[in-house]
């Protein structure tokens, strides 16, 4: 079979999302890279440009366009594949290779599917199929029913019994999914899932019960095993996106995992997978009852996990059998490296997602069956106490561990611990703290408790570590204890000296103790299947278990640490995995020894291949140092990956650690705000007007001075966290009162904020202070919508030259003053020609993949070969100068995200991003917004606008006009229809919200109805009727699926670009074919 193919084609699976992160970024490239080694040539649909796979050398054609079947079909027409794989960009790649194989398109160009059948993928995706056929073997699977109608949809419900389970088929992540106590709740949700599938899925709850999930893997022989059997913390009934996961299984006995693992082998053998697959069970522990819930014949995100958790890399393995390999052929049989057999593990993982609830406005904190995680962390170690205590301080949320964290207080435990938020796990600690028995809180939460007697462990040590008052006192017995349960030096600080601020020195007096005591972690190897030179792979982790080092330390080595990004979140995802791993690669070339951290088990960088030396582990200051006293590196690289590694700076430097490229002294300068002020201040550089301000009455003084509105931040953000425009008084000392609690040690700076003005980025990496090369970009919205949810042009358009050259010599004199070596990215606003910086960043920001791949000049290869003082080449003026456009457009998941309002502020929200290219600027837009799921309206449906102030009304005109000369319907709210019929574009006007709701066109009602293809809602300003008339507004049209836009300047052009080119008129053009 692999000796016809000649090219294959790889779907991607597009922008981040909720429910569709960054593992499919990691399983596509190991898919490409086992194609590469076959010398089959690959092309690649994917229009994300921040990832890694599409990357120069990993796909032989890259196109940046979306993944839909009408593009999709148009590639395979111009490039005539005869294979495609679809397991490997999630549900958008599975259901798009599903409708091209339905209607016959594949069939007609010849293209084969390789790995897993279509007709086995739909009896996964397709509730009764997969129902009928597990009843042929017979296998239990929860009641049922799949229904297409409301009424159907009733009788089912009554014939289960409340409570009932609702899902939507063919949904990613459980979107539209929920328990349902009463029939009260299930009319509410059903109607909501009817709108993202025409089937719904009604079924017994099985809350309460064990969740066990297994990675399946099988070969055209009929070889198949399991290759890691994980087990949710959490009970059943919340989504196994949205839950604390643990591997292997603790709490089960051997005879009930050897159980599942048959019926899983079974299941999977009866359904005809050939790949990878995972199934997940309902288990009843105690009549060792089961239900298969759900088998997804696709790399999901519990692949990449189990992958990082074993060292069996399944996506590569998958895409070799999809070539028809078998697992004998495979690594190297007989040895641990072959993929024949199922990895045994000597230790234990635990992930933990990542929330940011807290970014959205009016979203509810409870967790459940539809996932709103953005990012997960992976913790390795070789006792549960150990792991989860690493875990919690991987997810950055400004936790210590399992204990130790103030601020955190519950008034009403019990009601904490029965309905789960992103919190429960502290609710424990509390209730552990308070006293609580284990029974009770297994009663509340059903959470194991064999896990729960593990996190009594952690309690019960903290108050005997509290019994000692200096650190000398800790016997070495007591202080080694400690760190096998996994507490950090700063928890053990906080448990002995109760000290205040930012406690650094007390932190350093643990580890000089623990050292003095000999008490140093030791470093395990974990084995690594179907790798190109096992003895080579070193992927390692930390632990205090036990004693001694699986490596070799040399010393005066030639090598680098790189420290990744963490935990994926939003403001700061897959951009700074690509900004790692070409660093890595880029000083693996340079014949330095490459040594990663980082614990993301979703992402690329946290693949053994990718350098020389893999630590899976804390990005904390404690274990960087552990990490760098062993290692004893050349230098550290910490601006590649994002805000985490930059907060170290100063820390590192305080400790002489070498820190590469610009020093972190300049850091502090660019990040301080007060001394970054002052320096612009010397230098003769405009800024906004602003104050750091500690009292009430000195911010009242300052904004008489410069007027409303104003934006208020406190120091040391990453992606506006906790920033806050206000247009009044009373918004003012309402949010004051939150500021107050995000910093004490930092005052919080109030400055004037600038409306209509334009926002410019400024990428660029210098060398010595002088700059090398460099990017000029700008936002299509104005300033006020956060850098990471606007929409980026590059090359900018529409700033004028006197402009753009203001920019190079401002950002030249920061580039000096700092003695900038390596990346830097510094914002501007410009409005008629006035120039003013608002920040500085002296580190790679998110928009560095874009430009590298729009420019085609890697700017990280240039960055990491200056901090390293190799050679590097200057790219000549007509470099700049290219022929296309790339528009970088944001994924925003607001329909996971229950009663959340989709208006985009200062904060940012969008959790994922696409950049597509084009000729000119409407292709390249057209393409971008596509890609993040608008659709072009249809004319007879037509659009509704609601544009809020006068401003935006006429904003809006010309392309109002448009749409009008292009024969669509138009609709709007009272004020705006009469705005535009009086400006000679026929408009039909529609009644608010809160208007007559019963009238035929009522708003909502005609939402409901899907009367429009597009709605453009413009906020207008903060009363009370405004804000819950247009979130009522906003909130229908996510609900309903229909496309939203709240930004004047966005609608505009994307009714213009839509107006000028149809979809048949975009080009099917590969990144390589722009030159």
């Amino acid at each position: 079979m692999k000796n016809d193919l000649k090219k294959v084609l790889v779907l991607g699976s597009g922008a981040l999302k909720i429910g569709q992160a960054g593992e499919f970024d990691y399983s596509g490239s190991q898919a490409l890279k086992a194609l590469r080694e076959e010398g089959i040539s690959s092309v690649l649909v994917n229009p994300n440009i921040a990832t890694i796979q599409t990357s120069e050398g990993i796909a032989d054609k890259v196109y940046f366009l979306p993944v839909t079947p009408y593009f999709v079909e148009e590639i395979i027409k111009k490039e005539r594949p005869d294979g495609i794989l679809l397991a490997f960009g999630g549900q958008t790649a599975l259901n798009c290779g599903t409708e091209l194989y339905q209607k016959g398109i594949l069939e007609q160009y010849g293209v084969r599917v390789l790995g897993t059948s279509v007709e086995a993928i739909m009896y996964t995706e397709d509730r009764d199929l997969f129902v009928k056929k597990l009843d042929e073997i017979p296998m239990k699977t929860p009641k049922s029913h799949a229904v297409e109608s409301m009424d159907d949809a009733l009788k089912a419900a009554r014939e289960i019994g409340y409570p009932v389970m609702v899902r939507s088929a063919y949904a990613l992540g459980g979107l539209g999914s929920g328990i349902c106590p009463d029939e009260e709740a299930f009319v509410k949700l059903a109607e909501s899932s009817f709108t993202f599938s025409k089937q719904i899925l009604v079924e017994e709850s099985l809350k309460g019960w064990k969740e066990i999930e297994f990675e399946v893997i099988r070969d055209a022989n009929d070889h198949c095993f399991t290759v890691a059997s994980m087990e949710n913390f959490d009970p059943l009934g919340i989504h196994t996106g949205e839950s604390i996961v643990v591997a292997p299984t603790c709490s089960l006995t051997d005879e009930q995992v050897e159980m599942l693992q048959e019926l899983s082998r079974k299941c999977i053998r009866h359904l005809g997978i050939v790949g990878e697959c995972n199934i997940q069970y309902a288990f009843n522990a105690e009549t060792n009852d089961y239900r298969v819930i759900e088998v997804n014949a696709r790399l999901s995100r519990s692949s990449a996990l189990a992958s990082k958790a074993t060292g069996y890399p399944l996506a590569f393995v998958a895409a070799k059998i999809a070539l028809g390999y078998t697992l004998d052929q495979i690594g190297e049989m007989g040895t641990p490296n072959s993929a024949y057999m199922a990895p045994q593990l000597d230790y234990l993982i635990c992930k933990i997602p990542r929330w940011d609830l807290t970014k959205f406005v009016g979203v509810s904190r409870e967790i459940g069956s539809s996932m709103k995680s953005v990012g997960e962390i992976m913790s390795i170690g070789r006792s549960f106490e150990e792991i989860i205590q690493k875990g919690l301080r991987m997810i950055g949320q400004g936790m210590h561990g399992f204990v130790g964290n103030d601020g955190t207080h519950f008034d009403d435990l019990d009601h904490e611990l029965s309905h789960p938020t992103d919190l429960r796990i502290f609710a424990i600690a509390q209730a552990l703290e308070e006293g609580y028995s284990i029974d009770r809180i297994f009663e509340l939460t059903k959470i194991d408790p064999w896990f729960l007697g593990k996190l009594k462990n952690i309690v019960d040590y903290k108050h005997k570590l509290s019994e000692y008052n200096k650190i000398e006192d800790i016997p070495a017995d007591v202080l080694r204890q400690s760190k096998v349960l996994g507490f950090s030096d700063f928890q053990i600080a906080r448990f002995v000296l109760h000290p205040t601020g930012n406690m650094e020195k007390e932190n350093l007096m643990v580890r000089a103790r623990r050292k003095g005591l000999g008490i140093l972690p030791a470093v395990k190897r974990i084995n690594t299947v179907a790798s190109e030179h096992p003895e080579l792979t070193n992927y390692l982790y930390m632990t205090y278990a036990v004693q001694g080092y699986d490596v070799n330390y040399y010393k005066n080595e030639k090598s680098v640490v790189v420290l990744g990004s963490g935990a994926y979140r939003i403001g700061s995802s897959v951009e700074f995995d690509w900004c790692s791993v070409n660093a890595i690669q880029t000083a693996r070339k340079l014949g330095y020894k490459s040594i990663m951290i980082n614990y993301n088990p979703e992402t690329v960088s946290t693949d053994y291949d990718m350098c020389d030396r893999l630590y899976f582990d804390e990005l904390s200051f404690e274990r960087v140092l552990d990490v760098i006293d062993l290692e004893q590196p050349r230098g550290v690289i910490v601006s590649v990956g994002g805000q985490i590694p930059n907060n170290l700076a100063m820390k590192l430097y305080r400790q002489s650690v070498p820190v590469l490229g610009t020093s972190p002294v300049s850091i502090d300068r660019a990040e301080n705000r007060n001394k970054f002020s002052h320096m612009l201040d010397q230098l003769g550089i405009d800024q906004p007007a602003w104050q750091e301000l500690t009292s009430l009455e000195d911010v009242k003084g300052f904004v008489a001075k410069v007027g409303y509105p104003v934006l208020v931040r406190p120091s040391y953000v990453l992606s506006g966290a906790a920033m806050n425009v206000c247009y009044d008084e009373e918004e003012l000392q309402e949010f004051l009162k939150m500021a107050a609690e995000v910093s004490k040690e930092y005052p919080v700076v109030v400055s004037q904020f600038l409306q209509n003005t334009k926002e410019i980025e400024f990428d660029a990496v210098a060398q010595n202070g002088e700059v090398v090369e460099y990017a000029i970009s700008e936002h299509v919205e104005f300033a006020g919508v956060h850098s990471g949810d606007a929409t980026l042009v590059f090359p900018a358009q529409k700033i004028y030259f006197a402009t753009a050259r203001r920019i190079k010599k401002i950002s030249r004199q920061i580039a000096k003053e700092l003695n900038i070596s390596g990346p830097f990215n510094i914002q501007f606003l410009a409005r008629n020609n006035e120039v003013k910086v608002i920040e500085c960043n002296l580190r790679a920001s998110r928009s560095f993949p874009f430009v590298s791949k729009v420019l085609k000049r890697n700017f990280i290869e240039t960055a990491t070969r200056i901090m390293l003082d190799a050679p590097y080449t200057k790219p000549d003026k007509s470099a700049y100068d290219i022929d296309w456009i790339g528009v970088k457009a944001s994924q925003f998941s607001f329909s996971r995200l229950h009663k959340a309002d989709p208006v985009l502020g200062v904060d940012m929200s969008s959790t994922g991003e696409v950049g597509c290219l084009g000729d000119d600027f409407s292709e390249a837009l057209l393409n971008a917004m596509i890609a993040t799921g608008f659709k072009i309206p249809s004319p007879e449906k037509g659009v509704m606008f609601s544009s809020g102030a006068m401003k935006s009304k006429v904003d809006l005109l010309d392309a109002s006009r448009m749409l009008f000369s292009k024969g669509y319907k138009i609709y709007a709210t009272a004020g705006t229809a009469a705005f535009l019929n009086a400006h000679g574009v026929d408009t039909v006007p529609v009644f608010w919200p809160d208007e007559r709701p019963d009238a035929e066109n009522n708003v909502m009602k005609m939402i409901s109805e899907h009367k429009f293809d597009l709605i453009v809602n413009i906020p207008k300003n903060h009363t009370k009727r405004e804000l819950t008339n247009g979130y009522k507004i906003r909130r229908g049209a996510i609900d309903h699926n229909i496309p939203l836009i709240t930004n004047a300047r966005l609608a505009s052009a994307f009714i213009e670009a839509f107006c000028e080119m149809k979809l048949t008129d975009i080009q099917i053009k590969s990144w390589q074919e722009y030159k």
